[in-house]
């Protein structure tokens, strides 16, 4: 299927230029770099099914949705996010895969400011207790992180997980009973790219006890949370995640997280030049500093 991007269809904040021009005369997401990808090379793919493949400007945008996505904290704007543009990126959230087809997901939308204290009170409680378990050189760090924007950003989103949805026994998840969970996590995934294609900021709140926050929202105890969103618009995003700023931890080289075969077998010669591949990537991201590393 088709989506056609209309400018009538593209969100932009108030008083922001429609223009997607950027810096050096490339196209892309408003305030950030090139996609990835050295200079004179492109995304061609010409050995894929043409019938199949999206083309390279479409998927050019996919990739670059998914690396210049951010946890969002410190950076919202009190402008208001338009139902249209809401609606939208809930749509692509409701479009995530599902065992057995079980949508399990409901997105609880949260804008009135006394919810949203009610919230943050239940979050500064377990962040106070979370701060007291790391060593003291992680909690000095940690004490100087902003983990949350819930009363800066204007629309909160709470995306729970109803097991019971479609009856006891589910298609896939016979043997695998937290196939529902993951679901959910992938409605929430699809969200996160979609509002960051829409230039919206999106933030992941997980510091809450559970029962606390259902008890704050209303949420029956039988209904999981599962992601606290913080969304809204963004005076910026960050070119690398902010915990990696911090110090807190390092990006992992993706050729030292791969198995062949069978867990933990390494380094057998078929591996050795997707390995090569991956690792030339990777450093050419650092290097040239398009894509967050």
């Amino acid at each position: 299927m088709h989506w056609p991007l209309t400018r009538v269809g593209k969100a932009h904040r108030p008083g922001e230029s429609e223009s997607e021009d950027r810096p050096g005369g490339k196209k892309g997401l408003p305030g950030q770099a090139a996609a990835a990808f050295p200079e004179g090379e492109s995304m061609e793919n010409p050995g894929a099914p043409p019938a199949h493949a999206f083309s390279d400007a479409d998927r050019s945008a996919v990739y670059q949705a998914i690396f210049s996505r951010r946890d969002v904290r410190g950076q919202f704007l009190p402008d208001p996010v338009p139902d249209d543009v809401l609606g939208r990126v809930l749509l692509a959230a409701h479009h995530a895969p599902s065992v057995g087809f079980m949508q399990p997901w409901n997105f609880l939308i949260v804008r009135a400011p006394i919810v949203k204290q009610r919230v943050h009170d239940v979050f500064c409680t377990a962040n106070a207790e979370a701060e007291r378990m790391f060593p003291d050189e992680k909690r000095a760090i940690y004490s100087h992180l902003k983990l949350q924007g819930i009363v800066d950003s204007p629309v909160n989103l709470c995306v729970t997980c109803d097991r019971s949805r479609s009856g006891p026994v589910v298609l896939g998840r016979t043997h695998m009973p937290a196939m529902d969970l993951y679901s959910s996590v992938c409605a929430v995934q699809n969200l996160w790219l979609a509002a960051r294609a829409e230039g919206l900021g999106v933030g992941w709140v997980s510091i809450f006890h559970q029962q606390a926050l259902q008890d704050a929202l209303g949420i029956p105890h039988d209904i999981v949370p599962i992601a606290y969103l913080c969304v809204g618009w963004v005076s910026h995003f960050n070119d690398r995640p902010e915990l990696e700023k911090a110090g807190w931890l390092p990006r992992l080289a993706l050729a030292d997280l791969l198995y062949y075969e069978q867990w933990g077998e390494t380094r057998p010669a078929q591996a050795e030049p997707l390995s090569a591949a991956l690792t030339d990537l990777q450093t050419a991201i650092h290097q040239q500093g398009t894509f967050p590393a």
